[in-house]
């Protein structure tokens, strides 16, 4: 993501259901043709007060939202970087995008953290360069194990109704 562009949050106007693009014509939009695409999606933040970092929420918030197509089984994967804590609710945080997309969640040795303040701090971390490693192959194999089963066996099959209820009668 360009550092030098503004992404906007969510207003929750309703043009993306009736137009199958977010009203705000940035990078969002331009993102969602080749999440459309995409096999999986790999995301990234550094960890800002237990959180994953505002523009970024905002993006992936409405891009999940503005997308009518189907994400299931696009591997998603996530990995923050900290100095010290926060890298669990970050982590979980960035992971609800895609369990709520029904799309399969990569898991390494480790939570997906690495550890540094300063630029190439995260290097001195062994275990944290290992977990990405361990990451990346477990990404792969899925990607790939998905793709053959979505060949023999196609797609799970869908509810012919999502039920959602409003708890507020």
């Amino acid at each position: 993501m360009p550092a030098d562009q503004d992404i906007r949050g969510c207003i929750a106007c309703g043009y993306c259901k009736s137009h199958g693009q977010c009203v705000f014509h940035d990078i969002v939009n331009e993102l969602a043709p080749e999440f459309e695409e995409a096999d999986g999606l790999l995301v990234g933040t550094p960890v800002y007060y237990a959180q994953p970092n505002a523009t970024l929420v905002a993006l992936l918030q409405r891009l999940f939202y503005s997308t009518p197509f189907d994400k299931r089984m696009k591997v998603g994967v996530c990995v923050v970087c900290c100095r010290r804590g926060g890298a669990s609710a970050t982590f979980d945080a960035l992971n609800k995008f895609f369990t709520i997309s029904q799309m399969p969640v990569v898991s390494s040795q480790y939570w997906n953290s690495i550890h540094g303040q300063t630029p190439g701090e995260a290097q001195q971390d062994e275990e944290g360069k290992q977990t990405m490693r361990t990451l990346g192959r477990n990404m792969a194999f899925l990607m790939k194990s998905i793709a053959l089963g979505k060949e023999q066996q196609g797609l799970p099959e869908v509810e012919a109704v999502r039920q959602s209820t409003n708890f507020i009668r």
